[in-house]
């Protein structure tokens, strides 16, 4: 081409025409893409800044995906805690029940009347020297009573029946011998040798009392399932409901900004809730149930607390995750001013470059007649 020789109108319009082409495809590039700055070509500064903006909301990005996981977390915390109150609300019924419910003690009464303390058995039972029989409450282990002389009074026998534990024994006002497990629990009575529980009307098994076994269990079968649910309540393997499982939430890239929350053990033992397991028979007495509900109602409020403790970290949680989570859009929209074009801008510009080129076309052919005029000298 350059061997050709191009009159200068010829090349004014040329070089007009390929600078119209460039900003025609400009223009359709930025159509096309939406984007005004596509690399630092364009506009360097504009481009890394746009790009430093959208890498600092790309890592936020990151940071609010762990915040919401933190807060997912928390929210299981408080769901086992609610959970567990309702358990040990369930066991403080329980408890009450068993303080509403009075022990009946397991009895007999012998069916001869009349009989008198001060006489020996063997008269008035025929109840011989060497004689014996057993007494059991419930599970515990059988007692033997031994007739040692014919001289022992009704008296001596009912006073060794009534040092067994849980047992008393006495004659009526009508003279009757009436032996009572205190404990509710079935009495049972024996013989082993000779048949002095039979003559004095007192042998076989009696399940005519009541007692607080049955609360006893439910009790502590709720205690089992007060630690499950402790243990169970986890999320992505953190269990704030456990020691040492502390869930620490950065809030910043640096992460000079966060929140540790400290797990707090929530469970029935003695560093958590200190509920206590009720052992056999514990709860013959009023006073240690009402010492077991003093426990529930400890345990309540101190769940309670808990609760409020992790609703406090979720509220702090939560309002960081909402900064986060405009602040990566103040990051995106600062970007994107940056670099996305005005489409009704390049639209126009469009139209207007198109226009050129039809006007740039005709001129260059203008141009190009001027210099085909000498021919007509020929």
């Amino acid at each position: 081409m350059s061997d050709i020789v191009l009159s200068a109108g010829i090349r004014s319009n040329l070089l007009s025409l390929q600078n119209t082409a460039k900003l025609l495809d400009d223009t359709q590039q930025r159509l096309a893409t939406g984007l005004k700055v596509n690399s630092a070509i364009d506009d360097p500064i504009a481009f890394f800044t746009a790009q430093g903006l959208n890498n600092r909301a790309r890592d936020l990005g990151a940071l609010l995906d762990s915040m919401d996981q933190g807060i997912q977390t928390l929210k299981t915390a408080d769901l086992g805690i609610q959970s567990i109150i309702k358990l040990v609300e369930n066991a403080k019924a329980t408890a009450n029940q068993a303080l509403e419910s009075k022990i009946v003690p397991s009895r007999v009464s012998s069916d001869t009347v009349d009989i008198v303390g001060t006489t020996p058995a063997s008269v008035q039972a025929e109840i011989a020297s060497g004689n014996s029989f057993t007494i059991q409450v419930g599970t515990a282990a059988a007692v033997t009573v031994n007739i040692a002389t014919s001289t022992q009074t009704v008296n001596d026998i009912l006073a060794s029946i009534s040092a067994i534990a849980d047992v008393t024994a006495f004659l009526t006002s009508d003279g009757r011998i009436k032996i009572e497990a205190t404990t509710g629990e079935d009495l049972t009575i024996t013989d082993v040798a000779g048949s002095a529980a039979n003559n004095l009307g007192v042998s076989g098994t009696f399940t005519n009392g009541g007692n607080r076994a049955g609360f006893e269990e439910d009790f502590n079968a709720l205690r089992v399932q007060i630690d499950q649910l402790a243990s169970d309540t986890s999320y992505k393997g953190v269990k704030l409901l456990q020691a040492n499982s502390n869930l620490t939430i950065f809030f910043n890239e640096s992460q000079s900004s966060s929140l540790t929350i400290e797990s707090r053990l929530l469970d029935t033992s003695a560093n958590g809730l200190n509920i206590e397991a009720i052992a056999e028979d514990a709860w013959e007495s009023d006073n240690s149930i009402t010492a077991a509900i003093d426990q529930l109602d400890q345990a309540i409020a101190t769940l309670r607390q808990q609760a409020s403790t992790f609703g406090g970290n979720l509220s702090v949680v939560e309002t960081r995750s909402d900064f986060t989570a405009n602040m990566i859009e103040t990051l995106e929209t600062g970007a994107s001013n940056l670099t996305i074009a005005d489409t009704n801008e390049e639209g126009a510009n469009l139209l207007a470059l198109q226009t050129r080129q039809s006007l740039g076309t005709t001129a260059l052919s203008l141009a190009a007649q001027a210099d085909q005029n000498i021919l007509q000298l020929f």
